[in-house]
């Protein structure tokens, strides 16, 4: 098992800003405590789906660049640096991942299985990648403990291909304790289904790309349920849409405004 620390250094924070309830909910909790978990379930720092992607584009990019150091291809490598897969074969992994970023701890601990798939010329075409995790991150609005998976297939490993292409779904479950509203707390669902995520190669930065979320799940108060619409506008920003209400996320810190 490898051990990952981070501490990271965020970009700017952007001012956190109000929901209007819509009439998917029950009133169960408030659409800013759902816009929340949403912006958690993104961000870099509570192992968002963020992190996965680029945790996935990292493997990725070791496989795109084998002529340079990276992973070798049906073969053994020569150095304790280089990983041998190959077409057609699963590698199991996993990592502890805790740090920082601005006022968030996080501490998840994350297992890997990543399938090779070769093109006819016997060179790297995509990675299926599916991922389990659990943990816990604690934010000045949210504190959560949770489970997880994420199912992804990264595309674009071809040479000529110009970003890495992402498309699969991210999921997370666990309880929850809002520090906005003392009374807020119960059981949390959210479900990110993505559509052509686009990463740069090689930095592996978010493009472009859409997803759709849904956020349910329990309190005192009752139920409730929240859907909506992600776009994916580069810079480590993405907006939100829910209802007629657009809000703007930051996925690095977790932080948003309308």
């Amino acid at each position: 098992m490898k051990t990952l620390k981070l501490t990271l250094i965020a970009a700017v924070l952007l001012a956190v800003g109000s929901c209007k309830k819509t009439d998917t909910s029950t009133g169960a909790v408030t659409a800013d405590i759902a816009t929340d978990m949403a912006a958690a379930s993104l961000s870099q720092n509570s192992f968002g789906l963020t992190s996965v992607t680029d945790n996935v584009g990292v493997n990725a990019q070791t496989l795109n660049s084998i002529h340079t150091g990276g992973q070798v291809i049906n073969g053994v490598g020569t150095n304790a640096t280089t990983t041998a897969q190959a077409c057609g074969t699963t590698v199991a992994d996993s990592v502890s991942n805790s740090g920082s970023i601005e006022s968030v701890t996080f501490s998840y601990f994350i297992k890997y299985l990543r399938t090779l798939n070769c093109n006819t010329s016997n060179q790297p075409d995509n990675l299926v990648n599916s991922i389990t995790f659990h943990g816990n991150y604690d934010s000045p609005r949210l504190t959560s403990m949770d489970a997880g998976t994420a199912n992804f297939t990264i595309a674009g490993l071809t040479t000529n291909a110009t970003n890495f292409v992402l498309n699969g779904e991210y999921i997370r479950k666990g309880s929850f304790t809002s520090k906005v509203d003392t009374k807020a707390s119960g059981a949390s669902s959210v479900d990110i289904k993505v559509t052509n995520l686009m990463l740069s190669k090689p930095g592996r930065a978010i493009v472009s790309g859409t997803a759709t979320i849904t956020i349910s799940g329990t309190s005192a108060k009752g139920t409730f349920s929240y859907t909506g619409t992600i776009t994916f506008t580069g810079g480590n920003t993405a907006t939100l849409t829910v209802g007629t209400v657009v809000y703007y996320i930051n996925l690095v810190n977790g932080t948003f405004h309308k």
